[in-house]
C-alpha cells in the first residue's frame, strides 16, 4: 500500500482539480446510459406498452409546463430530446471538463516532479555516483517521469470513469430487474478479483524486468562513455556478445513469462466475459417471454450489460498497462526517497539566501581523522595548518589519503572527529554554498559542458566581465589557443569537451578557476595526465598564480611541487614528513624515494 499511496502522493498539488475532472468523466460516462434507456421506452411507446412510471410522471410535468398535450407523440419528443442533450450537446463540452484536465494535470506534475528529481541529482551524496552510473540515473529518473506522465489520463480519464459508469449500470439493471443485477454483480466481482489477483503476480515480474533492463541501459551507457577503450582494446565482439546475452535474457523473461502470463490471463477472462454475456442474454430472453419484462426493459438490459461486460476488456487493458509502467514508477519512488547528503538544504537555497565570505585563506586541518567503513580509516589525527596565500603541496603513494583531506576541505563528507578551521570559523558552522564559493579546484580531468568555450569559462561566475574572462585566460595560458578555435570564445567545445586536448582542458579548468577569485585554489593531479610539453604550460600557468592565494596542490609527479612552500607527505592516512623540497630530499625519507625513483626509474633503499 506504500507504493500506491506513493502514485497518489505524486499528483497532491493537483487533488482538488483530479477530484474535478474524474467526476466530471465519471458523469459523463453515466450520462451515456440515458441513450439506451431512452431507445428502451422510445420502444415501449412504439409498441404501445407503458413506460416507467418515474419517467411518464416527468413528462407530464414537462406538458404541463409548456401546455402541451401528454400523448405519445409529445412522449417521442422528450425522449429524442434526451438524446440530442446527452449525445450532441454534450459533444463539445466533455473534451474540455474532462479530457484537457487530465493532461494538463500530468503534463503539470512531470514538470513539478522533473525539476525535484533534478534537486535529487544535484543533493545525492557523493558515494551514490560512485556506484551508479548517469546511465543508470538518467534511465531510471525518464522512464519513472514518463510512465507517470502517460498513465495518469488512462487511469483518471478512462478507468475510474468506465469503472463508475458499471457500476451505474449494475444501478440501472437493478431498477429494471434485481435476479439479472445480482448474477451481474457476482460475475463482475469474480473476473475482476481473478484479474487482480495474476495482475499482482505480473507486476513482481515486471519489476525484476525492470531491473534488468536498468542494468542493461547501463552497460550501453558505459559502452558509449568509454567508446575509446572499447575499440583500442578491440573488444566490439565481446561487449556484443555481453549486451547480446543480456537482452536475450530480457526477452525470454519479457515474451514467455510476462506476455504469456497476460495472453493466459485475458483468455479466460474472455470465457468467462462471453458466458456471462450469453447468461445474461438468456435469462431477459426468458423473463421477457413470461411477460416479467417488457420490449423496452428487454432492450436497455441486454444493451447496457453488453455495455458493461465490453468495458472489462478496456479496463483490463488499462490495468496491464498500469501493472507494466508500475515497476518503474515504483523504481522513481526509491529513488526520489534516497537520503540526499547532508548539505543538501544549503546548496539549493535562493541566490539571496547564500552568505557571502572573504576568507584570507588560513586553513587548519585539526586533529581530523575520517573512514569511509569505520573499520579502514582513511585519514587518522591530521593537524596542518596552511598560512594565507601560502602553497602547500600533498604528496604520497596512491591511497595514502590525499583526495580524501581535499573532499573534506570542500564538504563532500564530514569528518567522524577532529574539524576543518577556515580563518579560525569551523567549516560546519558556515552555510556550505558561500563556502564552496570561496574555493575553486582543478580535476585531473576537467569536466566540459557541451556549450561554447565561454560558456564553460563562465561556468561558475555567470557575470564575470570580458576584461575578467580576458585576464585569467592570459594566467592560464588559455589564450594561446583559442585563435586557433573555428570561432574563438564562442566555439562549441562538445560533449565532454572532446574537441580539446587534455592540455587545453586543464588550462580552461584554472581560467574557470581563477574567475571564481577563490581565497583557496586546489589543483588536483593537474598534470598527471599530460604530456611534458602540456605539463610545462601548466606549471608555468600554475607559477604565475603561486602567492597570490593560499594554493594547495596534490600531485605525483614532484616537479609540479618543487616550489611549495610547503611540502607534506603523507601515507596510510598519517602525515609522515613536513617541508619544503629541499629539506626533505636531506631527510631522506618517503619524500626522497618517491624523487630518485620518479628521477631515475630506480628505488633507493
Amino acid at each position: 500500500m506504500h507504493r500506491l499511496k506513493y502514485i497518489f502522493e505524486y499528483y497532491r498539488s493537483y487533488w482538488s482539480l483530479s477530484i474535478f475532472s474524474i467526476t466530471a468523466s465519471s458523469v459523463f460516462e453515466v450520462i451515456d446510459l440515458a441513450v439506451p434507456y431512452a431507445i428502451g421506452q422510445l420502444l415501449n411507446l412504439l409498441s404501445n406498452q407503458p413506460i416507467d412510471r418515474l419517467l411518464q410522471q416527468g413528462i407530464d410535468q414537462i406538458a404541463t409546463m409548456t401546455g402541451q398535450v401528454s400523448d405519445r407523440t409529445f412522449g417521442l419528443i422528450v425522449l429524442l430530446g434526451i438524446i440530442f442533450v446527452v449525445t450532441v450537446v454534450r459533444a463539445p463540452i466533455q473534451p474540455w471538463l474532462s479530457g484537457w484536465f487530465h493532461w494538463d494535470i500530468a503534463f503539470k506534475a512531470r514538470r513539478d516532479h522533473t525539476i525535484e528529481a533534478v534537486r535529487k541529482i544535484l543533493t545525492l551524496p557523493l558515494e551514490f555516483y560512485d556506484e551508479n552510473n548517469p546511465g543508470r540515473i538518467a534511465g531510471r529518473v525518464a522512464r519513472g517521469l514518463s510512465n507517470h506522465t502517460w498513465t495518469y489520463p488512462e487511469i483518471a480519464g478512462q478507468m475510474i470513469p468506465k469503472v463508475i459508469r458499471v457500476v451505474g449500470i449494475f444501478v440501472m439493471i437493478l431498477f429494471v430487474e434485481w435476479r439479472i443485477a445480482i448474477l451481474f454483480l457476482f460475475s463482475f466481482i469474480f473476473i475482476l478479483s481473478f484479474t487482480l489477483k495474476n495482475l499482482t503476480n505480473l507486476m513482481k515480474k515486471e519489476e525484476r524486468l525492470d531491473k534488468y533492463e536498468e542494468n542493461t541501459e547501463s552497460r550501453t551507457s558505459e559502452i558509449v562513455t568509454n567508446i575509446k577503450t572499447v575499440k583500442a582494446f578491440a573488444t566490439e565482439a565481446e561487449e556484443l556478445k555481453r549486451q547480446s546475452q543480456r537482452i536475450q535474457r530480457e526477452f525470454k523473461f519479457l515474451d514467455y513469462r510476462i506476455h504469456k502470463g497476460y495472453t493466459q490471463l485475458f483468455s479466460w477472462q474472455r470465457l468467462v466475459i462471453e458466458s456471462s454475456v450469453f447468461i445474461v442474454l438468456a435469462l431477459t430472453l426468458w423473463a421477457t417471454v413470461q411477460g416479467q419484462l417488457s420490449l423496452g426493459h428487454f432492450v436497455t438490459t441486454l444493451t447496457v450489460s453488453s455495455m458493461a461486460y465490453a468495458e472489462l476488456e478496456p479496463i483490463s487493458q488499462l490495468a496491464e498497462v498500469f501493472a507494466r509502467r508500475y515497476a518503474s514508477m515504483q523504481r522513481l519512488q526509491e529513488f526520489m526517497e534516497l537520503p540526499t547528503g547532508t548539505d543538501a538544504a544549503s546548496l539549493l537555497d535562493a541566490p539571496e539566501a547564500v552568505r557571502h565570505y572573504q576568507f584570507t585563506g588560513k586553513v587548519h586541518f585539526d586533529q581530523l581523522s575520517f573512514a569511509y567503513n569505520a573499520d579502514r580509516p582513511i585519514l587518522q589525527n591530521i593537524n596542518l595548518l596552511i598560512e594565507p596565500n601560502q602553497t602547500v603541496a600533498l604528496v604520497g603513494r596512491s591511497g595514502s589519503g590525499k583526495s580524501t583531506l581535499v573532499k573534506l576541505l570542500f564538504r563532500y563528507f564530514d569528518p567522524q572527529s577532529g574539524r576543518i578551521l577556515i580563518d579560525g570559523q569551523d567549516i560546519r558552522q558556515l552555510d556550505v554554498t558561500g563556502y564552496r564559493k570561496r574555493l575553486a579546484i582543478v580535476h585531473q580531468e576537467v569536466d566540459v559542458f557541451n556549450g561554447t568555450l565561454l560558456d564553460n569559462l563562465t561556468y561558475g561566475n555567470p557575470t564575470a566581465t570580458r576584461e575578467e574572462v580576458d585576464f585569467a585566460c592570459r594566467i592560464a595560458r588559455v589564450d594561446e589557443f583559442i585563435h586557433l578555435l573555428p570561432q574563438g570564445y564562442k566555439t562549441i567545445v562538445g560533449e565532454r569537451g572532446v574537441r580539446l586536448s587534455g592540455g587545453q582542458r586543464q588550462r580552461l579548468g584554472i581560467a574557470r578557476a581563477l574567475l571564481m577569485n577563490p581565497d583557496v585554489l586546489l589543483f588536483d593531479e593537474a598534470t598527471s595526465s599530460l604530456d611534458y610539453e602540456s605539463e610545462r604550460s601548466i606549471q608555468l600557468a600554475m607559477r604565475s598564480i603561486l602567492g597570490t592565494r593560499t594554493t594547495i596542490i596534490i600531485a605525483h609527479r614532484l616537479s609540479t611541487v618543487r616550489e611549495a612552500d610547503k611540502i607534506v607527505v603523507l601515507d596510510q592516512g598519517q602525515i609522515v614528513e613536513i617541508g619544503s623540497h629541499d629539506e626533505l630530499l636531506h631527510q631522506g625519507g618517503i619524500y626522497r624515494r618517491l624523487h630518485m625513483l620518479q628521477e631515475t626509474g630506480e628505488l633507493v633503499a
